[in-house]
């Protein structure tokens, strides 16, 4: 274990230079925004979570300007989701290369972590990895739509069991990167012996922490959702789920099952029309 370890303090420096409970609500938050997306291939409609204001004011901001009009789902991959809403897509020729484009801003992650998760059918932002975005914000207007697939019992306790086992090394990658400094120079010293006495304290102080955190478990309605109509439970908790599709989920089928390039684009295109709020 300590030798593993000691290889990620090496990989990292190496990569571096690379619900509200018991409140009263009043009647204008509770009742949820729906919005209609119409596309080429027929018309969604979906609703947005009021826990996360900031992305639905945002989405609802986007329809209202017109943002989506035009936009392709350019990223579609069968049994996981299709994607929306990049502005380049627009009128994109055949072949080109799409995901990149933004509105210049992202939003910060809105995770409402388990009450929301991602069963078939939530509606979530996209967004950059986790190297040049540890803190998860959404992009400013790239959304996806789950689709997914059902898992059995076995399945989920085996993600669970896996989640707990990289519980550790998660931490101990958390703190590492806050001694990157450190690490670099002892590194640059041959300090093999600096590095093991780092890497102790460091594995003390993860295993501290670790200690204190619950162990992972899947709620009772993630189980029931992700063994019944499907889901992608391991971007739970990663990227932000703020609404879910109420009508056209047959649409939402029919467009993850077209004929898609290397790039998991659709060959014929797929547009969106308008996004218009009810």
């Amino acid at each position: 274990m300590k030798k593993n370890l000691l290889i990620v303090l090496i990989i990292l420096v190496c990569g571096t230079t690379a619900c509200i409970s018991g409140q009263k609500k009043d009647e204008k938050m509770d009742k949820e925004t729906m919005l209609k997306i119409e596309t080429t291939l027929g018309t969604i409609r979906v609703k947005l979570y009021n826990e996360t204001p900031q992305h639905r004011d945002n989405f609802i901001k986007l329809a209202k300007n017109d943002t989506y009009k035009g936009t392709l789902f350019h990223r579609v991959i069968k049994d996981f989701m299709v994607q929306a809403g990049d502005p380049d897509s627009k009128n994109a020729p055949k072949g080109k290369m799409l995901g990149s484009g933004d509105v210049g801003y992202t939003i910060p992650a809105e995770f409402v972590y388990p009450q929301y998760f991602h069963k078939k059918g939530a509606l979530s932002a996209a967004r950059q990895g986790d190297e040049t975005n540890p803190k998860k914000a959404s992009s400013g207007c790239q959304f996806y739509i789950v689709t997914g697939k059902v898992y059995n019992d076995s399945t989920l306790l085996s993600m669970e069991q896996q989640k707990n086992q990289n519980k550790l090394t998660t931490i101990f990658n958390a703190l590492a990167q806050k001694h990157m400094k450190e690490i670099y120079k002892m590194r640059k010293a041959n300090d093999e012996e600096g590095l093991y006495a780092l890497q102790d304290t460091l594995l003390a102080e993860a295993e501290a922490e670790a200690a204190k955190q619950p162990d992972f478990h899947f709620t009772p309605e993630q189980i029931k959702a992700y063994t019944t109509v499907g889901g992608t439970p391991h971007l739970d908790n990663e990227y932000t789920v703020f609404g879910e599709v109420v009508e056209g989920m047959d649409i939402v089928d029919k467009i993850q099952g077209v004929k898609t390039d290397r790039s998991d684009r659709p060959e014929e295109d797929v547009k969106i029309i308008k996004v218009e709020v009810e």
